[in-house]
């Protein structure tokens, strides 16, 4: 849009120049028609009357319809007929009624639907239990999980692949594993919050030989020595879980730290696809293979030694070094990582947790990973990091860097996160939890109060842009110096002018208001499905800018935020009502 001063001289310019009729009628019309926009932009501020809107409902498939009218009617006719009959007779191993020529997808959606929409019942679930099914997800519904439905899965599902039992707890041992015995095809397992013990991990990984991923987070009876059942029989003398690549096993039973470090050690030796394994112990069983210090006593249950699994992966105490195939590496300490490094060249993605110490060689060891791409960084010290630290780690890994995720940082130069976001141009997440450096000129200041003309940031601070970032999250503790506004101010729109394929975008507890940020961005945000601005500052006009926009905006959250009150809210509903938007507001 052209300021007035330009159409000014413009005007101006006609006159003196002597132009053609022709082109003084074909100005004035373009003058006439700037002008009808501008009139328009203003009242969509003032909170009159939006251009447009995100997208409306979009008209549901035939498919949906009919899955909706299913999901709609299950209870009163189909269901009620299975319980007034048959839901207490277990003997029956198949089912035969209105669902069995469905197709697999087809199941697996209704059964999604109804247990979102909290529809699905014993009986409804009893009906669904079909041959064809290749996936089935118990977590929206652990109340209906007992050991006579356990029975019927083993009896009538023997085709799935992927079965989450998360938070059943009422499934007993004995089910579990006849489940990991009667499913051998399963290549996801979630386990997380049951009663899985050692005798359900010894079924696992005996039966389950093509099982790439297993879940058993939260088992309180799971001990270390379960844990080498899963990956060893000591009966049979054969390895268990052969194509393993993910365990997650965070808050199992409080064990002794030296059987939680044994237990660990063993999972990566005996485990030859591991690339992912989520235990406290990781750090410190990396450690001990490092220190090649492997000679554990005999194991009278029969299974090998730490020093026997070594040498099957090709380790000798004088021989090449051991490294592991992990891909994942979580909670390092930052003077271990020269140790994980030698352990796992080829990692992916670590979290690290930074000391006091800003001259520590931790992130100058994280730029020699070769494969890295993805980096959580977190201040475990009493003091902050300041954020100019983690610049040469970037510009060391450049465009190969695929996420950052930075907690506890300080912001002392405005710039610096500038010179951060320039550095990574492959970025798709990115996620910062920054502290502002005090000020002692802010209890001095007046409060801020919103201009009739907002300045206009400079949008050119990331002359690349981050083409490919898909969802970027800023929160900022304590209140932002005066002079750090226009920095950070600009960072952000040049960000958002940049960054076409931006998916999610939070902006949380910005303490200067957003409206100059967002505006010269809303016309680029086209794939914008999730924007929070909770506790910011942000003004009504704005945000009936933003719903102005065309794009496929689904949730905006207003939480907290303290220029947005309470009329503004009941008008947002009522547009959103009336324009019939897939749009979910929060505000309080």
């Amino acid at each position: 849009m052209r300021s007035a001063q330009s159409e000014a001289e413009e005007e101006g310019g006609s006159s003196n120049g002597g132009a053609r009729p022709g082109e003084e009628d074909e100005e004035e019309k373009e003058r006439e028609e700037e002008a009808a926009r501008r009139d328009e932009i203003i009242r969509t501020r003032r909170g009159w009357e939006p251009l447009g809107m995100p997208r409306r409902r979009a008209v549901p498939t035939l498919t949906t319809l009919c899955l909706q009218n299913l999901a709609q009617h299950m209870q009163s006719l189909w269901a009620k007929d299975y319980s007034d009959n048959y839901l207490d007779e277990y003997e029956f191993r198949f089912v035969v009624g209105p669902f069995n020529d469905l197709a697999c997808g087809l199941v697996q959606e209704l059964l999604q639907l109804l247990g979102s929409s909290r529809r699905l019942s014993r009986a409804a679930l009893h009906l669904l239990l079909l041959p064809n099914l290749r996936q089935l997800s118990l977590r929206p519904c652990p109340a209906l999980a007992n050991n006579a439905l356990g029975h019927l899965i083993v009896l009538r599902c023997q085709g799935l692949s992927v079965l989450d039992l998360g938070g059943c707890g009422r499934l007993s041992p004995s089910v579990l594993v006849d489940l990991a015995e009667g499913l051998p095809g399963l290549s996801r397992l979630g386990l997380a919050h049951t009663q899985a013990n050692v005798q359900v991990l010894s079924a696992v990984g005996s039966c389950c030989r093509r099982l790439r991923e297993l879940d058993v987070s939260g088992c309180k009876k799971v001990t270390p020595r379960a844990l080498r059942h899963l990956a060893h029989d000591p009966l049979a003398r054969s390895p268990g879980c052969p194509a393993l690549r993910v365990l997650l096993a965070r808050d199992l039973e409080r064990a002794g730290h030296g059987d939680a470090v044994a237990a660990a050690a063993f999972l990566l030796l005996a485990l030859p696809c591991l690339e992912v394994l989520a235990h406290d112990a990781v750090p410190d069983a990396l450690r001990l293979l490092r220190s090649r210090q492997l000679c554990d006593a005999e194991d009278s249950e029969g299974f090998p030694s730490l020093e026997e699994l070594a040498r099957g992966r090709g380790a000798a105490p004088e021989g090449a070094p051991l490294t592991l195939p992990l891909r994942q590496l979580e909670e390092v300490e930052e003077d271990a990582l020269g140790t994980v490094h030698a352990v796992c060249p080829q990692a992916e993605e670590v979290s690290v947790w930074l000391g006091d110490n800003p001259g520590s060689s931790g992130l100058r060891e994280l730029s020699c990973w070769k494969c890295l791409s993805r980096v959580t960084l977190g201040c475990s010290g009493r003091r902050c990091r300041a954020l100019a630290e983690v610049l040469p780690l970037a510009q060391s890994l450049g465009t190969r860097l695929r996420s950052l995720t930075l907690h506890g940082f300080s912001c002392r130069d405005p710039l610096s996160l500038t010179a951060l976001l320039a550095a990574c141009p492959g970025l798709e997440s990115f996620n910062a939890e920054l502290e502002a450096p005090p000020d002692p000129h802010t209890r001095h200041e007046p409060s801020e109060e919103p201009t009739a003309s907002p300045p206009r940031w400079a949008t050119d601070l990331l002359p690349g842009g981050l083409r490919q970032l898909q969802s970027f999250s800023l929160s900022l503790a304590g209140p932002v110096p005066a002079a750090h506004r226009p920095a950070l101010s600009s960072t952000l729109a040049s960000l958002l002018c940049g960054a076409p394929r931006l998916r999610s975008l939070r902006l949380l507890a910005v303490p200067f208001p957003l409206d100059s940020v967002l505006e010269p961005a809303l016309p680029e945000l086209r794939e914008l499905r999730e924007l929070s601005l909770a506790e910011s500052r942000v003004s009504a006009g704005a945000v009936w800018q933003l719903l102005g926009t065309d794009g496929p905006l689904r949730r905006l959250d207003l939480s907290r935020c303290p220029d947005i009150h309470r009329r503004d809210y009941d008008g947002f509903l009522q547009a959103v009502r009336k324009q019939r938007l897939e749009l979910d507001i929060a505000w309080e």
